[in-house]
Parts: structure tokens; C-alpha cells; sequence
């Protein structure tokens, strides 16, 4: 048995070190997507990690969340802990209808230089002519001087959500904003059925995106050879069919990079996002 044991495991070592490593995808992970009752309390898992839903890299960090209650109006987290692989939190359900739980991100990055040395946009340093002894933080564009050149920056944001329900579903947490790339489910992500097919809708700047990749990877990775991934495209309608190869926990993710920055500096504009959607059985 010890044999046999041995040669198992350096198998499975041969497959870790052959196989391409997944990419790293922000996930997080609800106990649970629809409620009944009065009120209700809904539990998360939040992280990074190439297996999706499962915490062995990198927690997300809880002043990055945000709640959305089913009226629009904020919500809040509780119980909130970040541990060494993975965030953990809780939100009261209090109002009846669908929540919105998730994080928001938008950034600036790139390089510039002065006098000959390049700098580095969303990197620790020290402003342009500050003494050896300034703080360390991250560049911004406003540290770019007049007199900088080979200016090069990208203008990136990034939203990931999940959507959990007490009652009947509601839409008000879908209302788009009209900025960058943004999730316009047709089917409302908390009904979604094992058999019946799933229409979801990108936009971009309020207008349907058509040609966005969109990536969706059924939970379980780390127990299957092969990711599973949906590849599909968004068609003139900016929407995509998914047909369920099964019930569960699926991630669900789609990116863009156009030339239409809001930052007047930046010369390209890298949006993504991302959500994890459930599947029931009928």
C-alpha cells in the first residue's frame, strides 16, 4: 500500500508541474443565493486563486466590498474577518428583494519618465524630487510633471459581484450607470435553471457591447482535469445564451480594452468583469 501510495502521489506531482497554471481570477463565494422569510442572513467566502472558489492564494480585502440593498440604498457588511487565504463576511437581509454584494475598482497605471529615469504609475516611490526620506506609496497621475515625457498610461477598472435574493426578485441593483463595462443580466442571475437557457447582456458606456469575450467556468475546478470553460461572445445585442451543462456555483467573467479612456492622459482603457451566478435543479 505504501508503494502504491508513493507512486500515486509523484504522479500527481508530474500532472501539478506539466499542467499550465489557471489564471488567477477574483471569487466570491455565497452560502447561499436565495432566501425565504421575513429576513434572512447571507454568508460570503471572498478570494483569489486559480481554482475558483477555492481559498489557496490571496483573500480580497473587506474595505474593498460594498452592499447594495434591493431599493439601491447601501447595505453593510458584518462579522467581517480577513484571514490568511481567504475574507469571510456576513450581511442581514433586511428588505426584501435582490442584494448586490461586491467590489468596485478603477485605477490609472503606466510609466513616465524624467530626465532620462522612468517612473511608474500605481507603484510604490517617491514623487518626482522628494527626498530620500518620502514615504513610499503608489504614483498617481497628478505626480506626472508638465515637463515628463514618454507618457504611457492605461486607465483600468474592474467590478465583481454576486447577487443574493430574499423573496421574489427585484431588478433595481441591475440599473446601469452609463460608465464602462457593466453586467445587464436578461434573465435575472437568482433564476436561473438547470434545462432552461440564460440571456446576459454587456454594456459599455450604456450602449450594447457586441464581440466581448465571456468566459464561464463551473465550480469544482480543482477536482477535474480540465476547466470546463464556456468560451462565449457577446452577439450586436451585446447578450449571450448560456445553455447549463449542470446545476451549481459557476463563475462568470468578460473583459475589454477599447481607446476611449476618461483620464485625458491615458491612451487606452481596460475594463473587466466578473460575478458568481448559481444554477438550481428545476
Amino acid at each position: 500500500m505504501r508503494r502504491i501510495f508513493k507512486s500515486g502521489l509523484l504522479a500527481g506531482l508530474a500532472l501539478a508541474v506539466a499542467a499550465p497554471a489557471a489564471a488567477e481570477r477574483n471569487w466570491i463565494l455565497p452560502v447561499a443565493t436565495i432566501f425565504s422569510g421575513a429576513e434572512g442572513w447571507a454568508s460570503f467566502d471572498a478570494g483569489n486563486s486559480g481554482d475558483v472558489f477555492f481559498a489557496d492564494h490571496r483573500p480580497l480585502g473587506l474595505d474593498q466590498f460594498k452592499v447594495w440593498a434591493p431599493d439601491g440604498s447601501p447595505g453593510k457588511l458584518q462579522n467581517g474577518t480577513t484571514l490568511r487565504r481567504r475574507t469571510v463576511f456576513d450581511v442581514q437581509l433586511d428588505k426584501p428583494g435582490t442584494w448586490r454584494i461586491g467590489t468596485q475598482m478603477t485605477n490609472v497605471f503606466g510609466s513616465f519618465k524624467v530626465n532620462g529615469e522612468e517612473k511608474r504609475i500605481g507603484r510604490g516611490g517617491p514623487p518626482p524630487g522628494a527626498g530620500g526620506g518620502a514615504p513610499q506609496r503608489p504614483l498617481t497621475v497628478a505626480d506626472i510633471p508638465a515637463d515628463a515625457t514618454d507618457v504611457k498610461l492605461t486607465q483600468m477598472s474592474g467590478r465583481n459581484d454576486v447577487f443574493v435574493t430574499l423573496g421574489e426578485p427585484t431588478r433595481t441593483v441591475f440599473a446601469p450607470t452609463g460608465k464602462g463595462l457593466e453586467f445587464d443580466p436578461i434573465t435575472h442571475p437568482d433564476e436561473l435553471i438547470l434545462g432552461e437557457p440564460a440571456r446576459f447582456r454587456f454594456l459599455v458606456d450604456g450602449q450594447p457591447a457586441a464581440g466581448i469575450a465571456v468566459t464561464i467556468v463551473p465550480g469544482g475546478t480543482r477536482y477535474r482535469n480540465a476547466e470546463n470553460a464556456l468560451e462565449l461572445t457577446t452577439g450586436k445585442d451585446g447578450a449571450v445564451t448560456v445553455k447549463w451543462p449542470g446545476a451549481g456555483l459557476y463563475w462568470l467573467g468578460a473583459a475589454l480594452t477599447d481607446t476611449k479612456p476618461t483620464e485625458p492622459r491615458a491612451t487606452e482603457r481596460r475594463m473587466s468583469y466578473s460575478a458568481t451566478i448559481e444554477v438550481l435543479t428545476p
